[in-house]
């Protein structure tokens, strides 16, 4: 029998750490930090991604490894299972991440960037590619599901290697055609985003697994999440955080360069954000999920794989081309709105119901 202790009886609000309670402003820091490296030194992003992984540059690639392995070994894979059996959260995820988010963000990119083919088609490649890797540091911080941003994102991965080419296709071919729209042609290489997926996801995920199995065999459950985790707990947030400085030192000079274009670009980002997480919290909301899962289900529905669509960006239109730069000023809109909506969601908590409410309901 799994345990029947609920994620809010053992996860109680608390407050955030140092570390986390100034998180928007350590990466404010290292996004200014990324920005003027790359400013100051043009070589810097050639040298950073010399050699890629999935293709994304090593460096790049092994921050986002230390920053997914400490969240995913703090999953209980023992209690997965009752989040495939929620079929109300799993349908609505399906529903919120690849019908109505990818046609929202399509939406926005035609109406912010109508004149602007490579943005807005970069903003499209980013609307496409669903959230694998930041959305567990946000939903871990705002004390969501973790057990269920596992079996979502995990989800996600699947369905990004099945239908990320195809939408791709619809999105920037065989809808534009329906509506008159000046089309876009692009070849996304299935191959590479499965590679994409399994390096992000698949490797952390493993290690992830292995430890807690491992751990808890040789300790048990109480050392291994009251001493182990706290001591691994940080990694997360340093590799977040040197994540972002390499990313934005890649195209820091073009984003310095390119103010007017990059606000442009900024104003759909940031209503894409805001709009599809508060519609995933009302949504959850309003099926009762309770606040851990509806939590969990608005950030996997906001937050997007900037690494897969720089990668299939540049793969397919080039390091300096714009729909690249699109790709890149993702993160530059995604990190401190995302941030910002992890204090929303904790302030939101009151107004749902504890569960012992939820039991007497």
């Amino acid at each position: 029998m799994p345990p029947t202790t609920t994620p809010a009886a053992r996860r109680a609000p608390g407050k955030l750490s140092t570390l986390d309670r100034y998180l928007a402003v350590w990466i404010l820091l290292a996004m200014a930090l990324g920005l003027g490296l790359g400013r100051l030194v043009p070589q810097l992003g050639q040298i950073v991604d010399s050699v890629q992984v999935a293709g994304v540059s090593l460096p790049i690639a092994l921050g986002l490894l230390v920053m997914m392995y400490p969240v995913l070994a703090k999953v209980r894979y023992n209690e997965t299972g009752r989040v495939l059996a929620d079929k109300k959260l799993m349908i609505t995820s399906l529903v919120l991440n690849w019908l109505l988010a990818p046609a929202f963000m399509f939406l926005l990119a035609w109406l912010f960037l109508p004149d602007l083919p490579e943005y807005r088609t970069g903003l499209i490649i980013v609307g496409l590619a669903r959230c694998i890797a930041m959305v567990m540091i946000w939903n871990d911080l705002a004390c969501g599901d973790r057990e269920a941003a596992a079996v979502l994102v995990a989800v996600n991965a699947i369905f990004q290697v099945v239908a990320f080419g195809v939408l791709g296709w619809f999105y920037l071919q065989v809808l534009p055609a329906w509506l008159g729209l000046p089309t876009t042609s692009a070849e996304f290489s299935v191959g590479a985003i499965t590679l994409s997926v399994l390096v992000f996801l698949g490797i952390p995920l493993l290690a992830g697994f292995l430890t807690r199995t491992v751990g808890e065999r040789a300790k048990g459950r109480d050392w291994y999440e009251g001493v182990f985790l706290p001591k691994i707990g940080p990694w997360a947030l340093y590799g977040l955080l040197f994540t972002i400085v390499l990313l934005f030192a890649l195209q820091g000079d073009a984003i310095i360069s390119n103010p007017w274009d990059v606000a442009r670009m900024a104003l759909p980002l940031l209503v894409y954000f805001v709009v599809v997480f508060g519609a995933g919290m009302l949504i959850g909301r309003a099926l009762k999920l309770g606040y851990e899962r509806t939590t969990t289900l608005a950030f996997t529905a906001a937050g997007n794989n900037f690494e897969l669509a720089i990668a299939v960006a540049i793969a397919t239109f080039g390091a300096t081309s714009g729909q690249a730069l699109a790709g890149v000023v993702g993160p530059l809109i995604e990190v401190p709105i995302l941030v910002a909506l992890v204090y929303v969601a904790l302030f939101s908590r009151k107004y749902f119901p504890t569960p012992a409410q939820e039991l007497k309901g």
